[in-house]
This record gives structure tokens, sequence and C-alpha cells, in this order.
């Protein structure tokens, strides 16, 4: 099968599979034996920056549940630290930046890092090595933060739950804000051009943080920026953000995103009615319900596939990342699921 008909591809082009293609964000680790064995004594951003560590732990899930996808295994601090910016990733609380980016200084600071001299020779040699091994069945998916989630870190200095000091910035000093944003912009698009380059198919932008905005906010201060992250991209794009179902129309970054994906909020049915039916879902089985048995985990499963049908295509997915409690087994039996499943266009699921 040539790497263009896979489900995944096909999904995205708008092709309705025979059965949903499925994958699971943060898939690459975190609940998976195998992961943290090959963890042992590695900090996460040097396991990031390891092209053959990098390498294996995104395929691990690959091989253990069959999914339709590899994620390119990364954080969305990564070229940030390419860049040259201070940052560690905390045990139990995350990134945490040693210069945090509060005043017009500051901006100008970060902004004289040129975006196109970021070193992405170690992300490169990672992903060929993934693409040599999935061979011509299963796609690579590149991944990379978004404008607003990785300003957000660096304006608080670290994890915040409401980001406070991001979302001043936007309306004390929307030159600054700007600023800033556009240039994580441009650092974002150069590390998703760099996966694509070495052969990813895909790839995600994912905005953790954009639901803490409200939908003038997004639309005036983040949505042009997450759009030029994508923009000259030569390959499809996946955008997802938690909470952003009060303005979901726009994470669509006009027209610029193949597939949108849906948290567990959103019933995936309604969603197709916000977002139009030329553009494919991602989603949402909710993540909490992983450690649910198994019986109401499938009736679960099957009613997100029921909603998915009223897209023009539809990849499974969760509504956010595998929690690192989960048990494995219960994600290859969805993947199981998923692939038992016949699909059907749209139209005739509508009647």
């Amino acid at each position: 099968m040539p790497l263009n008909d896979a489900p995944l591809l096909r999904a995205l082009a708008g092709i309705r599979p025979e059965t949903t293609p499925v994958w699971f964000m943060r898939q690459a680790g975190r609940s998976l034996p195998e992961y943290r064995d090959l963890r042992v004594g590695t900090r996460m951003l040097d396991a990031c920056l390891t092209p053959d560590l990098a390498a294996e732990i995104t395929l691990q899930p690959v091989r253990r549940h069959s999914v339709d996808a590899g994620i390119f295994f990364s954080d969305i601090v990564v070229p940030l630290r390419l860049a040259g910016v201070e940052v560690e990733i905390e045990p139990g609380r995350g990134p945490v930046f040693a210069e945090p980016v509060r005043t017009a200084s500051d901006v100008d600071r970060i902004t004289a890092i040129d975006p196109a001299s970021l070193d992405t020779t170690q992300i490169e040699e990672a992903v060929r090595l993934v693409v040599a091994e999935l061979g011509d069945r299963t796609p690579l998916i590149g991944f990379a933060g978004a404008p607003f989630t990785l300003a957000a870190y660096l304006v608080e200095g670290g994890p915040s739950k409401e980001h406070l000091r991001a979302r001043a910035m936007m309306h004390t000093d929307p030159e600054s804000w700007n600023r800033l944003a556009g240039w994580l912009a441009e650092v974002s698009r150069t590390f998703l051009a760099a996966q694509r380059a070495a052969g990813a198919s895909a790839v995600q932008l994912f905005d953790s943080w954009a639901g803490s905005l409200s939908p003038a906010d997004y639309r005036a201060f983040v949505a042009p920026h997450s759009a030029a992250a994508v923009d000259g991209i030569d390959a499809p794009v996946i955008h997802f953000g938690v909470g952003t179902g009060p303005f979901l129309g726009d994470m669509r970054l006009g027209g610029r995103a193949a597939a949108v994906g849906v948290d567990w909020r959103l019933p995936l049915d309604e969603a197709v009615a916000v977002l139009g039916p030329d553009v494919t879902v991602q989603g949402n089985i909710d993540p909490a319900l992983l450690t649910a048995p198994w019986p109401v985990i499938e009736a679960h499963v099957r009613e997100v596939l029921r909603r998915g049908a009223a897209a023009r295509a539809h990849i499974l997915n969760l509504g956010h990342g595998v929690p690192p409690e989960t048990d494995p087994a219960v994600l290859t039996r969805i993947v199981e699921l998923a692939h038992s499943v016949r699909t059907e266009p749209a139209a005739e699921a509508a009647r």
C-alpha cells in the first residue's frame, strides 16, 4: 500500500477510509513500561534531542498498538531550547524558564534570535530514523506547539492555570505581544518544516492553553500567529486546542487546517455543525474514561465513532493526551475496536 493510501492521509484529504484511522495524543511514551525503562536516567529534553532515543520512543506505541500513525516524540519547548532559550522540564511541574519574557526589553532580547538559525540536525536525524522503520505503510505526524501556548509558558516563566500575565500583555502592550507571538510562529514553523523535510507526512499544531482565551482575544491576538506557524508547510495540518469550543470555527485557521481536533467537551456531530462539511475532525474519546470497565469504554468509543460519521472524515483520537496511569492494553483494544467498525459516508450516516 503506497503511503498516500494510508487511512490517516486519506482522512486528512477528506476521503473516508473503510475503517476509521486512530492514533493517540501523547501515545509516544506516557503509559508504556518500555518507555519508562528507556527513560531511566535521562532528562526529558535530553531524550527529545537524542536522535536514536527519540526515534525509539516514537516507534514504541506504533509497534505495541498498531495505530495508524506515529507522532514524533518531542516537547513544545524543544524548538525554544534549540534557539538557545534556557528552559528545563521539571518532573511533576513542566517547562520552567530561567528568564521569563514580560517586558518590551525582554521581547527585544528573545526576538533578536533568528528563527532560521535553529540547528534542527538532531530532529531531522530522528525523523529519518522513524520514517525508515515505518516504511510505506504508516505515516509520521510532525509536532509543534502553537504560539500562544509557547508564549504563555515564556511570559509566566512556567506552568500557570489562568495565564494572567500572558493575557494582560495582549492588552497592555499589544505591540510587544505581537512581536513575541510572531517570533514564536516563525520558530514553530521552522521546527515543523524540519520534520516535514525529513519525511513527516502531516503535522499537528498543539495549543494546550488556548481555552483560557475569550473568542475575541483568540481572534485578535492568537489566530493570525497560529496561521502563520503553518503557513507554507507542504503537508496536511491538524490543529488541536484544549477548551476551544467557543471559537472552534476559528481553529480551521482560514482553511489551512485539513483537520481540527476536538476535545472531550463537545460531541463531534455538534463540532461538525460548527466547522462545516469540508474539514476532517479528530477526537474525541474522554481520557478520564480510560480507567473505566471495558464495556463503558467500548460504548463510549462506539458513540464517538457514530458522531464522527457526521464529518467528511474522522480520525479517532483522545480529547487530550494519554494519562500516564492508563493500562496500555486498553489503548490496544480501542485500536482493534476502531479497526473492526466499518464506516460509511457522512451523507449515508446522517439518514
